[in-house]
């Protein structure tokens, strides 16, 4: 019986599947090979050290999940013993190897065969009654020995799996926390940077929201989303270093106070650039929003191609929200307004696949198809879908310079 037990456990060990099915065909086996009509296979974890039931059988009455917590002595009892022990009479008592602890009675198990790996011990097999009421005796024993290495191997790699997929679940919970930090921190960090005059307030926060909508509309992966969202809501960083006179000023900048206003990109890249964000795109975008397709942006003068695109789509988000806003020096314009001059100076300013995901995100909101708004709540969506599909193709005619391609 111990061979053939031995070709049936050969397969269950190395199988893949549910490991509660997998731990009543192991304890089944076991049952047959000794004989025994009652019997449980435990698991043990160290903190706190406990035995837990993986799987019953025979028992008229066990509980599920069994727990049986242990005492320095047990543990040091079934770490120690080099065979499987026999309880009652010729035997020892089960008081050295299991605590009465727990909510199931020790008095119910008459063999019981610790489970290791190497030094380590991983669970416990605890046989009750055999048939006829036969006692356990060396031949037992020796099946025993020799079958619980088969088990244990199965028990450990089990408990492996189980410790890896906890750790995995931990740290998914940590990134989630982390990123929800993240989410706050930046978000007061785009306050404090439009705090310097009123109506700017909200306008990192906006541009934020409307740089992940554009980003969602070109099909980018949610980490790419949120990378877009971090960048956008930090993209004026280095405005904390700009004299807070020049944001109230009713005229346009003279060429000093535009220098001035126009180095935040290059101060707001030193500040991130030391910073280790999940999304390595802000300091990019940081530096090159404000750069335009057509080299004329600042502050290196790049044109289209050299831009990388999340700096593309902030620029998009950043210019919308600027036209809609109103500021000291003009009123802010319609929705309607600011995207057809947004499909006016594309793509000669803006790329036009960003501005063409920013009507995307309109369109959705002004036919109510939106999940969640797209536009920010102090923002009114004052244009008919069939007006937004009309810049579209009007954006779409300049883009592919009036090509018509036939099917």
């Amino acid at each position: 019986m111990t061979f053939e037990a031995l070709a049936d456990l050969g397969p269950i060990v190395t199988g893949e599947g549910d490991f509660s099915q997998t731990s009543r065909t192991l304890l089944a086996s076991l049952l047959e090979a000794v004989g025994a009509r009652e019997g449980a296979l435990l698991s043990f974890t160290d903190k706190p050290a406990v035995l837990r039931s993986l799987a019953a059988q025979g028992f008229l009455a066990f509980p599920d999940p069994a727990l049986i917590p242990l005492l320095p002595r047990n543990v040091h009892a079934l770490n120690t013993a080099k065979l499987p022990q026999i309880i009652g009479p010729g035997g020892t008592t089960i008081d050295n190897f299991l605590s009465s602890n727990g909510n199931v009675a020790p008095e119910l198990f008459k063999c019981i065969a610790p489970l290791r790996i190497g030094s380590k011990l991983v669970g416990v097999i605890a046989l009750g009654r055999r048939h006829g009421e036969a006692l356990y005796g060396p031949d037992e024993v020796d099946a025993l020995t020799l079958l619980s290495h088969y088990v244990a191997l199965a028990v450990h790699n089990w408990a492996l799996a189980q410790s890896l997929e906890h750790r995995i679940t931990e740290n998914l919970r940590l990134m989630a926390s982390l990123h929800t930090f993240y989410d706050n921190a930046l978000e007061a960090f785009a306050a404090a940077i439009d705090i310097k005059h009123v109506n700017v307030r909200g306008h990192s926060l906006r541009v934020g929201r409307y740089s992940a909508g554009i980003a969602e509309a070109m099909g980018l992966e949610p980490a790419q989303v949120a990378g877009m969202r971090a960048a956008g809501l930090l993209h004026d960083i280095g405005k904390v270093a700009v004299d807070k006179r020049l944001f109230a000023k009713p005229a346009a900048l003279d060429p000093e106070e535009f220098r001035e206003m126009a180095d935040h990109t290059t101060v707001g890249h030193r500040i991130v650039s030391g910073v280790e964000f999940p999304w390595p795109i802000v300091p990019e975008v940081v530096r090159s929003h404000h750069e335009r397709a057509d080299g004329t942006g600042y502050p290196d003068k790049l044109h289209l191609p050299e831009i990388a695109m999340p700096a593309r789509i902030t620029a998009v988000a950043d210019t919308f929200d600027a036209m809609v806003t109103e500021r000291p020096y003009r009123a802010g314009m319609s929705v309607g307004e600011a995207l057809s001059e947004l499909v006016r100076i594309a793509p000669q300013k803006f790329d036009p696949q960003a501005v063409q995901a920013l009507l995307i995100q309109v369109r959705r909101d002004a036919a109510g198809s939106n999940r969640t708004s797209f536009l920010d709540e102090s923002v009114v969506c004052n244009i008919a879908p069939t007006d937004v599909d009309h810049l579209a193709s009007s954006l779409n005619h300049k883009a592919t310079n009036g090509r018509v391609y036939l099917t």
